[in-house]
């Protein structure tokens, strides 16, 4: 990679992550668009793609070089949604069955909400809604895939080993995360105390999650086996297939995907050690 090895790794992506860090914190105190009509802070998101592609241009990298490769990308995405799938079938399973000896039985609804810390949100049913949820994910997935593993890891390659890379990106990816509850504490839904668990909670959440697609990416030398599972997570478990019962919906949400996000962490784990046991299954494309 001769494009980035031009500009210093750290520097580099210590202002990608300021500048999207900024704009994000502006779109969730000031803009607020996710309490409009629209549902979802996505605006940032927008503005990270537009800076990663500059980014990429001019250090070289490209598109293809970041991971977002055309060579199988249909084949990498459906086999993310399916790994996805299928720990969260079980994660599901295992939420409901917890409700049930609760004296709770549950049952599965297909609704879009957006997603609160603090309590449900309006659902609304249709297909424009699941078409909304669906595109402004599918723009999530993409700038946060984009930015923390196919641009950092790359980049932060250039200066150590990959799980150094891996380390400090997933690490980067939970900081980023720490807006949701920092917001409802400023708006007086959480307390100080709350706060800082929920903040620790993200931030190991979304490490396990990032260092996960990390060495999916390192696996199969693309960003879309990652960026399937990521956006099956946002979509579906979060915001389309809804846990109800009488009681309310989406009580256990959090440990619906805290159970998921680490069955799946550990699974790809050791893939990852049984692939750097055989040289000949290792990918080397970053």
């Amino acid at each position: 990679m001769d494009g980035p090895a031009k500009h210093s790794p750290y520097r580099l992506c210590a202002a990608v992550f300021a500048l999207c860090l900024f704009v994000r914190l502006i779109e969730y105190f000031l803009i607020e668009t996710d309490r409009t009509a629209i549902g979802e802070n996505f605006l940032h998101k927008v503005f990270g793609i537009v800076l990663l592609a500059g980014v990429l241009k001019i250090t070289g990298l490209g598109w293809g070089g970041a991971g977002f490769k055309r060579n199988g990308a249909a084949v990498g995405i459906l086999k993310g949604l399916l790994f996805g799938s299928v720990c969260f079938a079980a994660s599901y399973g295992l939420e409901m069955a917890v409700l049930a000896l609760r004296g709770a039985p549950a049952h599965l609804e297909l609704y879009v909400s957006g997603f609160s810390l603090t309590g449900p949100l309006t659902k609304s049913t249709g297909l424009i809604p699941l078409a909304l949820c669906l595109l402004f994910n599918i723009i999530n997935v993409w700038m946060e895939e984009g930015v923390f593993r196919g641009l950092f890891i790359r980049a932060l390659l250039e200066a150590g080993g990959f799980m150094r890379a891996n380390l400090i990106s997933a690490a980067l990816f939970g900081v980023w995360h720490v807006v949701m509850p920092l917001r409802s504490c400023v708006y007086g839904e959480m307390t100080v105390p709350q706060t800082v668990i929920m903040s620790a909670g993200y931030i190991l959440l979304a490490g396990i999650m990032g260092v996960k697609w990390g060495l999916l990416y390192r696996m199969t030398g693309s960003l879309w086996v990652g960026l399937g599972d990521h956006l099956l997570n946002n979509t579906v478990a979060t915001n389309m297939l809804h846990v109800v019962s009488q009681s309310g919906a989406d009580e256990l949400q959090i440990i619906r995907v805290f159970a998921a996000q680490l069955v799946s962490f550990l699974i790809v784990l050791a893939l990852y050690h049984r692939k750097n046991r055989d040289p000949s299954l290792t990918q080397n494309n970053i």
